[in-house]
């Protein structure tokens, strides 16, 4: 008669025993495992660097950190989509990954922004001013240390325009009293070396310029297509003008009068030190 109640126990000892069965296969089940590798921009293994897998839709993040081979492993990570993130002595990388889907996420360190950080921390210009996606920008961190090469170089360029315009102009000057007839006037000679100090730093300008890294699928706008027509001109115009002044330097000590091509020294100075102008002025202007 008591049969009823027995069975009733029994049941819902099997089902508890069940429920404990199911939570700890459920607890035993690992979750998803993120690795890869971060490399520096020159393509070298970057040790000791902090890595963050936040988790885009609860917002939490899961913090590693890399080996002594740029190296990093994040165990336990629930399905879902993940914004991977690394950062050290002002260079980071950013990555958004799937999990399980994307169990690998290799870095590259370079000089730029992760997302949602201060736009006042950006020093540099960015991919995205050249015209390329955020996609395509955190997608190719080579290409973006690349840019920040270019910068800095060009920066270089521009800072030894302005300085080289000092003597440019100094030697424009002289030229108006360097043309007496008595040999070695203090004035001639002043403007010789003024010219050789002019043609020494626009050498150096013209390096910078020359030697900067260019930007696959970059395109010219107009300002720089004018700054680089105007360096067909005042290019050929610092190798010819030393040249005609060296004959002419000539011809006056010797007691002649500038004769030949040698009196095309001043024109050619003249046009050489306008297309410099305006090619500085075309990116110091906007317009």
């Amino acid at each position: 008669m008591n049969s009823h109640p027995a069975k009733s126990l029994c049941s819902v000892v099997v089902v508890l025993i069940f429920v404990l069965i199911a939570h700890s296969v459920r607890a035993q089940q690992p979750g998803s495992t993120l690795s890869g590798t971060v490399t520096d921009p020159s393509g070298k293994a970057a040790a000791n660097v902090k890595i963050s897998a936040r988790n885009i839709a609860t917002n939490n993040s899961t913090e590693a950190q890399t080996d002594s081979s740029g190296y990093y492993i994040i165990p336990d990570l629930a399905p879902g989509d993940y914004e991977v993130s690394a950062a050290t002595d002002g260079l980071n990388a950013a990555l958004k990954v799937r999990v399980p889907s994307d169990p690998t996420a290799n870095l590259t360190l370079a000089q730029q922004n992760l997302p949602n950080a201060p736009s006042s921390t950006k020093t540099e210009p960015s991919l995205e001013d050249l015209g390329f996606s955020p996609t395509e920008s955190q997608a190719d961190a080579k290409r973006q240390a690349l840019l920040d090469k270019r910068t800095h170089m060009l920066k270089i360029h521009q800072r030894m325009g302005l300085i080289t315009t000092v003597p440019l102009i100094a030697t424009v000057i002289t030229s108006l009293s360097a043309g007496g007839k008595s040999e070695g006037t203090a004035s001639r000679d002043l403007h010789v070396a003024l010219g050789a100090l002019t043609g020494d730093l626009y050498g150096i300008t013209a390096y910078y310029a020359i030697r900067a890294p260019r930007i696959p699928g970059d395109k010219k706008k107009g300002p720089i297509k004018f700054h680089e027509a105007m360096a067909w001109i005042h290019g050929p115009g610092m190798i010819l003008t030393p040249i005609l002044g060296a004959m002419a330097f000539s011809q006056k000590n010797n007691g002649e009068k500038v004769h030949g091509i040698a009196s095309a020294h001043g024109p050619v100075a003249i046009v050489t030190a306008g297309a410099f102008g305006a090619a500085l002025l075309s990116v110091s202007v906007k317009f």
